[in-house]
């Protein structure tokens, strides 16, 4: 089959590999009809999330249709699914109280000393994403296998086209896990940093859970055209002095909760975010975080920090007196998308939730390295990109 691999920083590429199988009793074989790029995977791309290895498959989000199952498996071939980022058993301490990104088996056991030394406890497996996080191949290919397919995937009824599901994968609930870990009440103001996919996708949540005022913050005109269009003020951190603007178009109070969608790989020329970089670049750091400092800075005491965006090291210069002194609670984690699959599937049925304003292109599988390239470095233009296997 055709699938894309990593090779070093900035090096992907289309190549034939082998084509999966059933392994385990629970596993399926998926035909890949969608997959889109992540702002996540390009962490990979730049090269600043270890455990990579030369000729990986990338890509965790992704759907197609069933062609092959183990006999543990409770799909059925023929039917059209979206497969969760994060892979689940379903049986656990972690998954029994819907923790799924918490998984204690996911993870091959010999593939969990890594994080166990890094993050005090093993990670749970994510499709495409390191062998930190269990080695998978990823969906950016024409087929996947599926380990415990009995729990992660849902199946999709007649009446859906791909682009209005494929996000269930992962940035709609990621953006609706970051809007619930806001805490968010009827009247409240939210501040969300960064308008891309996840960032966009937590504005909208926020505003259907009650949000009074949204407010995001971005460089990109797309983005912040696309905030506003879904119903947020916006600031653009390159024209104004972000703390101010929130101080003002807060009361004077600050804002009750803030959302931080950019992580580990935040842009700009503020002093921290230069020195951060220079670290990243010559290897002795690994994340760049203003994005969350200022976000701790602006929040009001007593308010509420919700962390979507993807960390993977260490940071220094981290308001922790801030945090402290304010009284603040912090919530953050990989997504439980199994938990909102459902739910969101109900909402995107009732026209209640938009998931596919945000597409800017559409290419083939086969120019998935052309997409990369733009998504990075082009971010105002390319919003979103989604690869179809099979077309030319």
């Amino acid at each position: 089959m055709r699938a894309l691999t990593w090779h070093g920083k900035h090096d992907v590429r289309m190549e034939t590999v082998p084509d999966p199988e059933i392994v385990n009793p629970a596993d399926a074989i998926i035909e890949v009809t969608a997959t889109a790029i992540c702002g996540s995977d390009l962490h990979l791309y730049d090269a600043v999330i270890p455990g990579m290895t030369s000729g990986d498959i990338l890509g965790h989000e992704f759907m197609g249709r069933v062609v092959d199952t183990g006999p543990a498996s409770t799909l059925q071939k023929g039917q059209r699914v979206v497969v969760p980022f994060t892979i689940s058993c379903g049986k656990c301490f972690f998954c029994e109280k819907q923790l799924f990104s918490a998984c204690d088996n996911s993870n091959p056991v010999e593939k969990q000393e890594m994080t166990e030394k890094l993050y005090g406890h093993a990670v749970s497996g994510l499709f495409g994403y390191s062998h930190l996080t269990g080695g998978y191949p990823g969906g950016q290919a024409e087929y996947v296998r599926v380990p415990f397919s009995n729990v992660g995937p849902i199946v999709i009824p007649e009446g859906f086209d791909d682009e209005q599901v494929l996000f269930l994968s992962d940035i709609l609930p990621t953006g609706w896990m970051a809007a619930e870990n806001a805490g968010i009440a009827p009247g409240d103001t939210i501040a969300v940093w960064g308008c891309g996919p996840v960032g966009l996708f937590a504005i909208q949540s926020a505003l259907i859970m009650g949000a009074a005022k949204v407010i995001a913050i971005d460089e990109y005109p797309t983005r912040l055209a696309l905030a506003r269009q879904l119903g947020a003020e916006v600031i653009d951190f390159k024209q104004t002095h972000v703390l101010q603007a929130l101080m003002e178009m807060s009361g004077g109070i600050g804002p009750d909760a803030v959302i931080d969608a950019v992580g580990m790989e935040s842009h700009g020329f503020a002093p921290d975010t230069i020195m951060d970089n220079v670290k990243q670049t010559v290897g002795i750091g690994a994340d760049s975080a203003h994005a969350l400092r200022e976000a701790i800075m602006a929040v009001r005491k007593g308010g509420r920090v919700s962390i979507p965006g993807v960390y993977g090291g260490f940071l220094d210069k981290f308001p922790l007196g801030a945090m402290m002194e304010k009284g603040l609670q912090i919530k953050t984690g990989q997504t439980h998308v199994q938990r909102y699959l459902k739910e969101l599937l109900h909402r995107i049925g009732e026209g209640e939730i938009d998931t596919t304003f945000l597409i800017s292109h559409r290419l083939p599988l086969e120019k998935a390295a052309e997409g990369y390239r733009n998504f990075r470095n082009n971010q105002n233009e390319w919003t979103k990109v989604v690869l179809k296997p099979g077309t030319m």
